[in-house]
């Protein structure tokens, strides 16, 4: 597949050829865990890019096979800050953000390679993106917070700013197709991701998705209205949409989103679990099983999103359920 010039482009381009819908992968961590992974500390998933990166390169791949055309890495809970906290230099930090890229672009194209040979003469098969995952400051804090958006009364502006500063730039450097900024609880710290992005002058795309607990507002209590509007306001943002909520909540924020946006709606929920801070695991009460999941997920193509996959509890078993979905139909 030939790449656009306009890196801008390439997210449109993987959509139009994927149909008008295309896949996104699911549960990092979720998976990571099933392998055996132990990620119950402050960096989650990031752990394994200093402890096991053989196995991120695993569940990419396992992503990749399952029909995702866009994947996430590592990095999602992977900070500078957080990397000093274990006593890991800067410098080493930057590295480990650059080895999150590299892992994901290392298996997006031996996976790309495989399919072009197994495809034929005068075929060609579509080479997935490289999302450079970009968590929340309450991801970094690890107690929940990037699922309530509270952050305390003296957070600013330019603390958020400084704080992801630096993170950025080094995953924008290190060669992703895009940056992903994920479960976004507030429109404080939605304000910072776009003031950085133009500060820097960041010459790869992004997309911002958001998070919700109600269907109505981002999960501060923001509007989710006034935080999508933020984000399309940005000419660096290419795609806006909802992550880590529950599926009962995405048909209606798509149409919320629809009415002040015309860019790329992407979605990835949760399986409809509820995370428990204080004692650090998934409530599974009220969780969808796969099934349950991909029934939703024609209604949400239909309802104006572009891009679909999942999020935590979510497993390259539902994104292969979510690819026939949409192959069938397309």
């Amino acid at each position: 597949m030939l790449r656009a010039s306009d890196p801008f482009k390439l997210l449109d381009e993987v959509v139009s050829q994927a149909g008008g819908c295309a896949v996104i992968d699911g549960g990092l961590a979720t998976q990571l865990e099933h392998h055996g992974a132990d990620i119950n500390d402050p960096l989650w998933s990031a752990l394994c890019l200093i402890t096991m990166p053989h196995l991120i390169k695993k569940v990419h791949s396992e992503y990749l096979d399952a029909g995702a055309k866009v994947i996430t890495t590592a990095s999602y809970q992977a900070t500078l800050q957080g990397f000093q906290s274990k006593g890991i230099p800067v410098e080493e930090g930057e590295a480990l953000l650059q080895q999150s890229v590299q892992l994901a672009c290392e298996v997006r194209d031996d996976h790309w390679e495989r399919c072009q040979s197994a495809s034929g003469p005068g075929l060609q098969c579509q080479q997935a993106l490289v999302a450079a995952s970009i968590g929340s400051y309450g991801a970094y804090l690890a107690d929940g917070s990037e699922y309530s958006g509270n952050y305390g009364p003296d957070m600013t502006l330019q603390m958020l700013k400084d704080f992801h500063r630096r993170r950025i730039q080094v995953l924008a450097e290190a060669g992703p197709d895009l940056l992903a900024f994920e479960t976004t609880p507030n429109k404080l710290e939605a304000q910072a991701y776009v003031e950085l992005l133009e500060e820097e002058n960041i010459g790869i795309p992004s997309w911002l998705s958001f998070n919700s607990k109600d269907g109505i507002n981002v999960a501060s209590g923001d509007s989710f209205v006034e935080c999508v509007s933020l984000a399309d306001s940005c000419s660096k943002i290419v795609a806006v949409g909802i992550n880590c909520t529950p599926p009962r909540f995405i048909h209606g924020l798509i149409l919320l989103a629809r009415k002040v946006t015309t860019k790329p709606i992407v979605i990835y929920p949760n399986s409809g679990e509820s995370w428990d801070a204080e004692n650090k695991q998934w409530v599974p009460s009220t969780g969808v099983s796969d099934t349950d999941f991909v029934s939703y997920v024609l209604e949400w193509e239909e309802a104006g999103a572009s891009l679909i996959g999942g999020c935590c509890r979510t497993t390259p078993s539902t994104v292969r359920a979510i690819s026939k979905a949409l192959y069938e139909k397309n």
